[in-house]
């Protein structure tokens, strides 16, 4: 045995082990780009989840938990819920028009702002807000029901004059007066709120344009939602006549104030704002007080934003980056112009300043992605229409808009600067629990992927750690590729390192070997050697 490994060693060449090392390197490089690709696509490497999908329930994996899970059963399905809630999508308050914003940085840039999946929420929303169960009874309102499901704006903007056109037929009825004639009388349609509200949000190409066509929306959705008002109680066909008419006002009222806002009315947005929320308390579903947040932000008027956070900085209440952040603001203001990071390691933090730094690692425990976008770590881009609380994309919606307003109160970003990365320190690691919220969700980055363009890298929190088949593959092809260098340099001197190697390999087996001959007859051992 042991002549014929040597016998088989000294036939081999340099070029041999040139070609064995050069091959080796040439896979595990392959394996290695594979594997890369693979985890920052979907966040996860292949062979691991190749071996924990296929070989574990071979091996007996899932029988060995199947107790444990049925012990926990209850709690896992505390968490699922908890996440899914976590994890739903909701719309932005603070989101732009597609004609006048949305699709004028598409002219300029080329790019498209928003993603499939984001517009397709949207055409969600639209027909669960602006359509019921009797709009086929309205010509108008039937072409606009089909309108918000169709895909080609376009399409869209025709159906849209389309309904138009249709009220624009007059309707006569007869009225007699004198028993012997009839008199005729002309009488109007009501105009369909609707066709303007889609007008205005995508075919309008200015913010001027799409507020008067929001005004001849608010004044057809007034006349609607006074005759739905009445009849409400006749029917729940009636009721929810009514409640669509109800959605309708509220998104047109507010559309109107945010153009007031775009257009530097900011006193009168505020107005309308407030009346608004004074009008329809119940219609939490547009979160309007956070378009009411930003626009006092913009009037420095902060003793009426810490009134309108008391009202919803509640514990009961589902929190925002919006509510956390400028809570955060509103005490940082009150320390920041004169907080020092020298000083203050040397005398310690004062109450306000405790406070203030308190409010800060809250609002970054809830998102951890605002402080790149507000320290101008990371660039901006156009917010989406949808946004993942604590996700990626709402940090860019909130920091959109109030970017400005933490660079208007001197000293504020330099404190959110010194102060925001000492959250991660709070916090445990592995995210199994919260600080002062619940875990982070695990499916932000998922949903942020569909809710972001693709030119946008999306930002993950935690940084996800490299697999260990990744590093593993990456440390064969380093060792592979020197290994090949090595032996196209020196192959005489690497065949004999190779040879003693190998020796030093099969050393076990030979001694062995040697023993099963000293034990077995040779008659035997001959035989089975034949064999």
């Amino acid at each position: 045995m042991d002549y014929t490994v040597s016998m088989f060693l000294n036939t081999l060449t340099p070029k041999f082990y040139v070609a064995l090392t050069g091959t080796s390197s040439l896979i595990s490089g392959l394996i290695l780009i594979f594997e890369w690709w693979y985890f920052r696509k979907y966040g996860t490497s292949f062979i691991e989840q190749v071996s924990v999908s296929h070989l574990r329930p071979l091996l007996g994996g899932v029988d060995n938990n199947s107790s444990n899970n049925s012990n926990s059963s209850n709690g896992d399905s505390d968490s699922n819920r908890q996440s899914v809630s976590e994890c739903k999508v909701w719309r932005n308050p603070l989101n732009l028009f597609r004609g006048a914003e949305y699709n004028r940085y598409t002219w300029v840039t080329g790019r498209e702002p928003l993603t499939y999946y984001d517009m397709n929420l949207s055409a969600q929303d639209h027909q669960t807000f602006f359509t019921c169960d009797t709009d086929h009874l309205r010509p108008a309102d039937a072409i606009m029901q089909k309108a918000w499901r169709e895909r080609n704006p376009q399409a869209r903007i025709s159906a849209a004059h389309e309904a138009l056109e249709i009220n624009e037929i007059r309707s006569r009825v007869e009225v007699p007066l004198i028993a012997s004639s009839t008199i005729w009388e002309i009488k109007l349609l009501p105009k369909c709120a609707t066709a303007y509200i889609l007008l205005a949000e995508e075919e309008a190409t200015t913010i001027a344009e799409a507020e008067k066509l929001f005004k001849q929306a608010l004044k057809a959705g007034d006349g609607c939602y006074r005759r739905s008002q009445q009849l409400q109680h006749h029917g729940s066909q009636y009721e929810a006549q009514h409640r669509r008419d109800t959605n309708v006002l509220v998104y047109i009222k507010r559309r109107l104030a945010m153009c007031a806002r775009r257009l530097g009315r900011t006193r009168e947005a505020v107005k309308m704002m407030r009346d608004l929320m004074k009008e329809f308390p119940l219609l939490s579903m547009f979160n309007i007080h956070e378009n009411l947040l930003e626009a006092l932000l913009e009037l420095q008027a902060y003793a009426d934003v810490q009134a309108v956070l008391a009202k919803y900085d509640d514990i009961s209440l589902p929190k925002s980056a919006t509510i956390c952040y400028t809570a955060a603001l509103l005490k940082a203001r009150a320390v920041s112009d004169k907080f020092s990071p020298e000083a203050a390691s040397r005398r310690g933090l004062s109450t306000a300043e405790m406070n203030a730094v308190e409010a800060i690692h809250r609002a970054v425990e809830f998102n951890p992605h605002v402080p790149k976008y507000l320290l101008e770590m990371k660039s901006l881009i156009l917010p989406p229409e949808h946004i993942l609380k604590r996700g990626d994309s709402e940090a860019i919606a909130y920091a959109f808009f109030h970017l400005a307003h933490w660079k208007r109160v001197e000293g504020a970003l330099n404190l959110l600067h010194c102060t925001w990365e000492g959250t991660f320190r709070m916090i445990p690691y592995p995210l199994e629990k919260g600080h002062l919220f619940y875990p982070y969700p695990i499916c932000t980055e998922t949903a942020d992927r569909e809710l972001l363009p693709s030119f946008h890298e999306v930002s993950v929190y935690p940084k996800k750690e490299l697999p260990f088949f990744i590093l593993f593959t990456a440390g064969l092809c380093s060792f592979t590729a020197m290994l090949a260098l090595l032996t196209h340099q020196f192959p005489e001197l690497m065949g004999v390192f190779a040879k003693a190697f190998l020796s030093t390999l099969f050393a076990p087996l030979n001694f062995v070997m040697e023993k099963v001959e000293s034990i077995l007859p040779s008659s035997l051992w001959h035989q089975l050697t034949r064999i």
